[in-house]
């Protein structure tokens, strides 16, 4: 009796444990699918970023995004569509800014090493501020496509936060890629204001701005979401067309405003070399 009581006891316990371990690989296997969606998530609303190649100073990256520069300097790099981490783009500055230093110490004079790095600076500040505007310009064109995608979504019947996950699979970048942050951005809890004020803030402009307060507004008093953005898009349409006559009128000041320091330019240092070589000879 004492040995049938031992048998059981042991198919007891292996079936528990059977039980357990079953148990747990799927507690495993449903926490790794929930952490793959997370990181899916995160990394299309741009909080971390993809894991396409290995990322560098990572210290310095975590230590610069907790500080407003950082912070400041990740939105401006999440706006230019670089990818590159604040940390990454830190030290590249940085390291142009020392070589400049000792190149302006070493060739001119040591007056001129801290304007070389000023120098740099600026010059890596105005490269950001030309590539989001680049994307910004881009982001602009594609306004008024924007608007009618979200016009006959919402016309179908369908919410505006379904209508912007469709606007974000059928436009391309940068509009497609801004609003997937802004759909993922929906899809983890985040409200419709706070998603697209950040939308603004990446990429300040007033036509961006108009949108997005069409959309805002439609969504808390519940007014005529179709017909708003139908005008919209009309008045997209217009702005869009008169800033094209405008650059293109503005393109021949632009240009002569180049050649007429450069036709200058250029008899001065002629007379200049007439003048010199006698004296060389």
């Amino acid at each position: 009796m004492t040995l049938q009581n031992l048998i059981t006891l042991t198919t007891g316990v292996s079936l528990l444990t059977c039980c357990l371990a079953v148990a747990g690989v799927h507690t495993y296997a449903r926490g790794r699918a929930q952490r793959a969606a997370l990181v899916d998530r995160l990394t299309a609303t741009g909080q971390i970023l993809p894991a396409g190649r290995r990322r560098r100073f990572r210290a310095l990256d975590r230590r610069l995004r907790r500080t407003d520069l950082g912070r400041a300097l990740e939105l401006r790099l999440t706006a230019t569509g670089l990818d590159v981490t604040p940390g990454e783009f830190l030290a590249c500055m940085l390291a142009a800014v020392a070589a400049l230093w000792l190149i302006g110490q070493a060739t001119l004079a040591p007056f001129f090493g801290p304007l070389a790095g000023l120098l740099g600076v600026w010059a890596a500040w105005q490269f950001l501020n030309w590539q989001r505007q680049k994307r910004i310009e881009r982001f602009i064109n594609q306004l008024p496509e924007l608007a009618r995608i979200l016009a006959n979504a919402t016309d179908a019947g369908l919410a505006l936060r379904t209508a912007i996950g469709m606007a974000a699979e059928e436009l391309e970048a940068p509009a497609g890629e801004e609003l997937a942050k802004v759909a993922n951005q929906l899809a983890v809890g985040h409200s419709l204001d706070d998603a697209l004020g950040e939308l603004a803030d990446r990429l300040p402009s007033r036509e961006l701005v108009v949108l997005v307060t069409t959309l805002v507004l439609s969504n808390r008093a519940g007014g005529q979401v179709v017909g708003a953005l139908r005008n919209l898009t009309e008045t997209l349409e217009e702005r869009k067309e008169t800033r094209r006559e405008v650059r293109t009128q503005l393109s021949q000041v632009n240009m002569t405003s180049y050649a007429v320091p450069a036709l200058g330019w250029a008899p001065c240092s002629s007379w200049t070399a007439s003048r010199t070589a006698p004296s060389t000879a």
